[in-house]
């Protein structure tokens, strides 16, 4: 049996949590509401403040599926309670930020600005010109968008600049000059 699967899911009372008939796990928040679809091998079952998952055959898919469907709702349960979050870092002369309205605007060294539109459910935050806060309730998305705005400038490893998560490491290299 699925160790992950088989432990409960606890929530709070500042979260509210259904399960649909079509075997769809609906989470509300204060502000925002996660669903989760799941296939008919698992089912969820609301129990106080618990959620407990079971599996309806024992196939292999349906032993998969049980510890992910556990984590996709303790992850909704976390975003729509917390709120998930990541940083990233511009690193380079000139490379700015800036939000306006539902775009974020990144001037990274190209011969113009890169406008990323921002999706609904996320918000992106510029503290200063080069620093970027991406919060929102799915963890998967803000995850994506993260990944989106670091792949306009990946961090390149020879004057290591780009646009990186905080706290990333960068493994610089030599340049020509080195093996003379």
């Amino acid at each position: 049996m699925s160790r992950v699967g088989k432990a409960p899911v606890i929530f709070d009372d500042k979260v509210q949590v259904t399960v649909s008939p079509k075997n769809e796990v609906i989470i509300k928040g204060a502000k925002t509401q996660l669903a989760i679809p799941m296939k008919s091998d698992v089912s969820a079952k609301v129990d106080g403040k618990k959620i407990v998952l079971v599996r309806n055959t024992e196939t292999k898919e349906a032993r998969s599926l049980h510890g992910l469907y556990r984590a996709l709702i303790q992850n909704a349960v976390t975003g729509v309670s917390k709120g998930f979050s990541k940083s990233l870092e511009l690193h380079g002369v000139g490379y700015r930020a800036n939000v306006a309205g539902k775009k974020l605007e990144l001037s990274l060294g190209f011969s113009h600005q890169v406008i990323f539109d921002i999706p609904e459910g996320i918000e992106i935050k510029v503290e200063k010109q080069t620093a970027i806060q991406i919060t929102g309730a799915s963890r998967e998305l803000v995850g994506q968008v993260a990944a989106k705005i670091r792949s306009f400038r990946p961090p390149e490893p020879y004057l290591g600049k780009g646009v990186r998560y905080t706290g990333e490491k960068l493994r610089r290299k030599a340049g020509k000059s080195a093996g003379k």
